[in-house]
């Protein structure tokens, strides 16, 4: 024997559940931000930048150190001063980064290995007598790669940042590491 709900009991068994489903959504839109977690350390814009470490082979050479030592302690990016910024231990070596609280990090390395996208056919641009390669990548950003100096250099940014990183790092690169011929990748 089956028994069929009667329209009021219907009604209540499914409005009641989008009701509460409405209500949770309001919660979630007015009062969500106070249930939000903090910010993970180097997230918060303006703690220490935590940053993965990977491969640069050349990271401790004395050329790495002396572009460390050269780059500018403010770097401009869209028109204003942005600043150093601390980096979380244990932090990557040759690793510089500036940012603040106004702009997203740019991150310096240097050391690393020669880009796989640096080929015989690769657009090459010169800033400050420095020949750059730039690679877009995922998640907004935009690293620029110096490829004629005896370290390879990755400076990486927001695809929508300025042109004053580039040009400030290119004039200590300039300052710091004699020029040498671009090795292209073989093939």
């Amino acid at each position: 024997m089956s028994v069929t709900p009667s329209k009021p009991v219907l009604a209540a068994a499914i409005g009641l559940p989008a009701l509460l489903a409405v209500v949770v959504a309001a919660f979630g839109v007015i009062g969500g931000s106070a249930a939000a977690p903090p910010p993970a350390p180097g997230d918060d814009k303006t703690g220490p930048l935590a940053l993965v470490s990977i491969d640069a082979p050349d990271a401790g050479s004395k050329a790495c150190d002396d572009l460390v030592k050269a780059l500018p302690s403010q770097i401009t990016d869209a028109g204003q001063q942005v600043p150093r910024r601390e980096l979380a231990k244990p932090a990557p070596p040759a690793t510089v980064a500036w940012g603040d609280s106004q702009h997203e990090p740019i991150v310096l390395r240097c050391g690393m290995g020669r880009p796989p996208e640096l080929t015989q056919t690769a657009q090459l641009g010169t800033v400050n007598d420095v020949q750059w390669l730039d690679v877009v990548g995922d998640a907004g950003t935009l690293t620029h790669y110096v490829v004629d100096r005896s370290v390879y250099v990755a400076l990486t940014e927001s695809k929508d940042a300025g042109t004053g990183p580039v040009q400030e790092v290119s004039a200590a690169v300039k300052k710091a590491l004699p020029a040498q011929p671009v090795a292209p990748n073989p093939g």
